[in-house]
């Protein structure tokens, strides 16, 4: 019977965080309430789960608020821009350099892990030379896409921040290993960029239109920012600025601090050089609040979703049952079947459900047969990321979309081959490594 409530209660909340008609933090709330109430346990034993599942991600959402808020101050004072810019400018004319250019822009413009500002930042800079150069806006999004995902492995990104609330490992501990996957993943990247490059400029000597259609109007113009951007904007504090992001990052791989005090002395530290006055300082806050708190809100709903599942034993009881079900053979190998399969699951499943829904089931059926809960986070992970904005789940994509004017279903044609091979080739590095 537990199984059953269990199995009832988890896809309840994975087709509530699919259909993506309210804020993933009510199902993540109420329909694991709803569960355990089903099963039979009362508010004193509800309390000490939740008391149980928040304490173990009360770190990893303060981490996330400050995180998001110190990258969007130091957005806001254009530290990346000029480096954007300059690329922008430097690979006019030459198709190759441009598609190599918007592979690197992309893992930049995603080093503060959000995918709105990836794209904001990217689309309207990038969008008119590729129209100059008759190349298809679908080859850059493609390539924008695989560069963000690459540094969504980021441990503020979100997706390592929602593995770490699941297994409660540290989440600068869960991405140390992850660096050499993403260094791998940049050199793959700049090596498809050139040869897609390649690709696009003989299709373009040919005057050949690509499956999806190219848009062959012509623009000069790169996109500016406007009076408010760069009323923002700090040039004179640019090497301020980037000294104080790289300490951020030396602090967080040394682990000298706790990930959310790090990004707590840093915000304060962005603030105080940047924008000095209370009110200035307010601001900046406020303009970033909405997201930093959504993500906060999310980890810690989370936090009581699984503090449920945990204390009430359905995981256990849903594991057990499945282990009984499966072959022998495939029971401690299910997180290496699963992750090959990771990429074309996202066009299933939104990263919530992903992370909330089928990591937790995953551990508890490995984690019988000895297998390491990192392990499974990296084969679930690795196989999973790089398709981060492919999904129809990702709002961050449709603002992509809308920027650059392309339709969902020719991206995800055009895009989802080289992107589900991309991610075996990580996945394979990641499997040679060792890391499952």
């Amino acid at each position: 019977m537990l199984t059953l409530i269990g199995l009832l209660t988890i896809c309840s909340l994975v087709v509530l965080l699919l259909i993506g008609r309210m804020s993933p933090v009510l199902p993540l709330i109420v329909v694991p309430l709803l569960g355990a109430l089903a099963a039979g346990f009362g508010p004193e034993a509800i309390s000490g789960f939740f008391t149980d599942g928040v304490g173990r991600v009360t770190a990893i959402a303060t981490m996330f608020v400050f995180a998001i808020t110190f990258f969007g101050v130091l957005q806001d004072t254009g530290l990346f821009r000029p480096l954007i810019g300059g690329m922008v400018r430097l690979t006019r004319g030459n198709v190759i350099a441009v598609t190599v250019a918007t592979a690197v822009i992309g893992m930049l413009a995603h080093l503060d892990g959000a995918g709105a500002t990836t794209f904001l930042l990217t689309v309207p800079a990038l969008l008119p030379l590729y129209k100059q150069l008759r190349m298809s806006p679908y080859l850059m999004l493609l390539l924008l896409a695989l560069g963000a995902g690459i540094f969504n492995m980021l441990p503020w990104a979100g997706p390592l921040g929602r593995a770490s609330a699941v297994t409660g490992i540290e989440v600068t501990e869960l991405w140390r290993p992850l660096i050499t996957i993403q260094g791998i993943g940049v050199v793959l990247l700049v090596a498809l960029a050139a040869l897609l490059g390649w690709r696009e400029q003989r299709r373009i000597a040919a005057g050949k239109a690509d499956d999806e259609g190219v848009l062959v109007e012509t623009s000069s113009d790169l996109h500016e920012p406007s009076a408010e951007e760069l009323a923002l904007e700090r040039p004179r504090l640019l090497w301020a600025n980037a000294a104080l992001f790289l300490g951020v990052l030396v602090s967080l791989f040394s682990g000298v601090l706790p990930a959310g005090y790090i990004f707590m002395i840093g915000l304060c530290l962005a603030l105080l050089i940047n924008y000095p006055g209370g009110k200035a300082q307010m601001q900046r806050i406020s303009a970033h609040a909405p997201a930093a708190l959504s993500m906060g809100m999310i980890i810690l709903a989370a936090g009581s979703m699984l503090g449920i599942f945990t204390g009430t034993g359905m995981l256990t009881s849903i594991a057990q049952d499945l282990a009984g079900v499966l072959p022998a053979s495939l029971v401690g190998q299910m997180h290496i079947v699963l992750g090959l399969f990771g990429l074309p699951m996202e066009l299933m499943l939104s990263t919530d459900a992903y992370y909330f829904g089928l990591l937790p089931v995953t551990l508890e059926v490995v984690g019988a047969q000895g297998v390491e809960p990192a392990s499974v986070v990296y084969a679930l992970t690795i196989g999973n990321i790089i398709g981060t904005f492919i999904s129809p789940f990702s709002p961050a994509l449709w603002l992509a979309l809308g920027l650059a004017g392309l339709d969902l279903g020719r991206h995800i044609r055009y895009s989802l081959w080289w992107m589900w091979g991309f991610s075996l080739v990580l996945f394979g590095a990641a499997w040679a490594l060792g890391l499952f």
